[in-house]
């Protein structure tokens, strides 16, 4: 009996993004929110090689779209309650979604068996 594992090719979307420093620095696109008629967004900073990102510390970077002569940029968010509620509410979608994707895979495991 032969195992035949569909493989699907990973495209993030990235964004290079440049700090008040001037430093630039690649996060891909995880999820994206409206909420009270506001667009935010979570990133993780990205990295080329596998080992670099196990060793970051994989912290959530939430932003704010906002237009700066008529063009969307995404900025940070200045204030603090509003920063925690957009990202725990993030932090709870993409739970969910991780959760749901390790159930599946779970269910398929005891399918094959």
């Amino acid at each position: 009996m032969s195992e035949h594992m569909e493989e699907t090719e990973y495209n993030p979307d990235l964004y290079t993004l440049i700090d008040e420093d001037g430093t630039e620095q690649v996060f891909e696109l995880l999820d994206t929110m409206e909420l009270d008629g506001e667009q935010y967004f979570a990133l993780l900073p990205y990295y080329d090689e596998p080992e670099d990102a196990v060793e970051a510390d994989g912290e959530l970077v939430v932003l704010k779209a906002e237009f700066v002569d008529g063009e969307e940029m995404m900025a940070t968010i200045d204030d603090d309650e509003e920063y925690n509620r957009v990202g725990n509410l993030f932090l709870e979608r993409l739970n969910d979604l991780f959760e749901d994707d390790f159930d599946e895979d779970e269910d398929q495991e005891n399918e094959s068996v």
